[in-house]
């Protein structure tokens, strides 16, 4: 007779890890390294991007736990989201909030006694800005959520600036205006796709609610907006050829992506510029950290 079966805690392991969204945190952080690379003209210590690092990530995890939690009534009737740990039932409601609570204030606490206090209010800012008026308020009540949602994963670049100069400038508000305005195209593109998950789940994203062609035009429009601001980036931070012939020759692919999707609005066509934005926003980044350590050294 076999032995019976152990319960393995691997699976609620990652149930947890599920809660903080990491594929989204990844994305969060590939922003955050190259803006501590300019900050410090050159690249910092690996124990303080390490830490600046590992913090951001629980932050952001943790922001990412409490919007699970508020959002576990409509993940459920949405596709996209039916397989979310609240929605299967292998982390109860209780338990999601705990942790988010938990690792939160671990965040807090981690990045001001490893990093500086200047950074722990602003990722912990990003945090109370993300659950009370993107989740709590905007998302459900204003086709306008992911357009000032969106501020909430500008922070990080915020976080990296300081946690190298602890004190903040101009360069990091230009790269949190790149990203505030990035967040709106590459959603709506994903939101033209899931367009019936939002309908059914009454949420106003832009394209649930509106013209597939109205929200093309906006993404136009904010396309147009997002790649001035990359262009304004060179001369505010000092950045060199390796930089602006990248923004240049990466804004003109989005942009041209942006205008066929306006041309053709249906989920294909925004898919494809939905997985450019993401590999958009890393060149870009790579392109920043790159110049700045060809032009100034390690």
């Amino acid at each position: 007779m076999s032995a019976p079966t152990e319960t393995r805690p691997r699976p609620r392991v990652l149930a947890f890890v599920a809660l903080m969204k990491l594929r989204i945190v990844e994305l969060l952080l590939v922003t955050t390294v190259p803006t501590m690379i300019i900050a410090d003209n050159g690249i910092p210590s690996l124990w303080l991007i390490t830490a600046t690092v590992l913090g951001g990530t629980l932050a952001a995890g943790g922001a990412h736990a409490f919007n699970m939690y508020i959002d576990r009534d409509i993940d459920k009737l949405m596709e996209r989201t039916k397989g979310r740990p609240l929605v299967t039932g292998e982390v109860t409601p209780r338990e999601a909030l705990v942790f988010a609570f938990v690792i939160e204030i671990g965040a807090f606490v981690w990045l001001w006694l490893t990093v500086n206090l200047l950074s722990a209010c602003l990722a912990v800012s990003a945090t109370l800005f993300y659950v009370f008026v993107y989740s709590l308020w905007l998302k459900r009540s204003s086709t306008s959520n992911i357009v000032i949602g969106g501020a909430a994963g500008a922070v990080p670049v915020l976080v990296g600036w300081s946690a190298v100069t602890n004190e903040l400038a101009w360069p990091p508000v230009v790269l949190f205006a790149i990203i505030f305005y990035w967040t709106p195209p590459h959603f709506w593109a994903l939101a033209i796709r899931y367009r019936d998950d939002y309908q059914a789940a009454e949420v106003p994203m832009l394209p649930a609610v509106a013209s597939l062609q109205t929200t093309a035009t906006r993404i136009v429009v904010y396309t147009v907006l997002l790649w001035g601001l990359t262009l304004l980036f060179a001369p505010v931070a000092d950045m060199g050829p390796i930089y602006v012939g990248s923004a240049l020759v990466l804004g003109a692919v989005f942009l041209a992506l942006a205008e066929r999707v306006r041309r053709n609005p249906d989920p294909k066509t925004a898919m494809t510029l939905f997985g450019w934005s993401i590999t958009y926003v890393t060149l870009l980044f790579g392109a920043m950290a790159v110049d700045e350590v060809v032009r100034h050294g390690f």
